[in-house]
């Protein structure tokens, strides 16, 4: 009898978080016999991403598991997603971070969406804290206007698409769990490595859409996100390389002015931060200055690029 064709590939990708990793295939472990259940075929590919503290043996030995990847050098998230996207033999790739966490039901209710509306590409999920709060998990693509909306503080109310209670159509959702129609992926040549972390998933839905796909958002799909990327190490190396790959998406996507009119505006914002947070407790006015100079001068400073390149020499560790 000839095999299943495999209708779903969990693709996770893993940097140095056996704990979070963990969780994150026991999540996806239930996931799968429900959907087995349900006459679904999956499978689940982790990509551990020269890590050094036993998550390619956790994932290896861990019964979700079917294929660990395990790199020989520390790489860029893009490359790493490209990478199981090539691999994946499911029709829908479910792309997630090892510090997602899927709520039940969520990865059926991102098949549905796709299922229903064949022109999406790529459907996101509801992205909640540790507490159980929502936070945003799907904007309107980057312009000179929803830099400004940021500036005069409308950002929740003109930039953020996460809301309400009904799938919708949205310009692009955060790859932390991520459902990819895989033709579609591949119709675009999958993400841009150029954008080592951040801005990655920007530039992959703007590209679908210019391609004739859309991207949706599904709040009926829940995953909580430890937000790892977010407040992890290396805050420093973190704030270089979100403000040089916002300014890349920018100078690729629109003009040269489009994109310093968004330097200046995005700079102002963390500046009126940086004043407000001295009288604040538990805000750090120096972190939004820095955000201030790296967004100003994105092509000074040290980002994650450069620890990955000093890693994979064998440097100090990230």
């Amino acid at each position: 009898m000839a095999p299943v064709p495999v209708e779903l590939s969990y693709c996770i990708v893993n940097t140095a978080q056996r704990e979070l990793l963990v969780g994150c295939l026991d999540a996806v472990a239930a996931e799968r016999a429900t959907l087995s259940a349900a006459g679904v075929a999956t499978e689940v590919l982790v990509l551990d991403n020269c890590s050094a503290d036993g998550s390619a043996g956790a994932a290896r030995g861990h019964a979700a598991t079917d294929e660990v990847i395990a790199t020989g050098e520390r790489r860029g998230k893009a490359a790493n997603d490209t990478l199981l996207l090539q691999r994946a033999r499911g029709h829908f790739c479910l792309l997630l971070n090892e510090d997602s966490e899927l709520r039940p039901g969520a990865s059926a209710a991102l098949l549905a969406a796709l299922h229903e509306n064949p022109e999406a590409a790529a459907a996101g999920a509801a992205l909640l804290r540790p507490d159980g709060s929502r936070h945003p998990s799907a904007w309107r693509f980057p312009t000179p206007g929803t830099a400004l909306a940021a500036a005069v503080a409308l950002h929740k109310w003109l930039t953020v698409q996460s809301r309400g209670s009904t799938t919708r159509q949205v310009d692009w959702a955060q790859s932390a769990a991520l459902l990819v129609r895989r033709e579609a992926a591949e119709q675009i040549d999958f993400f841009d490595p150029v954008f080592f972390v951040y801005s990655d998933e920007v530039d992959f839905c703007k590209r679908l859409r210019d391609a004739g796909w859309s991207t949706l958002y599904v709040p009926a799909a829940e995953a909580v996100h430890h937000e790892q990327l977010s407040t992890g190490a290396v805050p420093e190396k973190r704030i270089v390389e979100l403000s040089r790959n916002r300014d890349r998406y920018m100078r690729k996507h629109h003009t040269p002015g489009a994109a310093r009119a968004v330097r200046w505006l995005t700079a102002w914002t963390y500046a009126a931060r940086a004043v407000a947070a001295v009288g604040l407790p538990g805000h750090e006015p120096r972190r939004y200055w820095r955000h201030v100079t790296a967004t100003l001068r994105p092509d000074r400073g040290e980002g994650l690029r450069e620890a990955a390149f000093e890693h994979n020499r064998g440097g100090p560790r990230l």
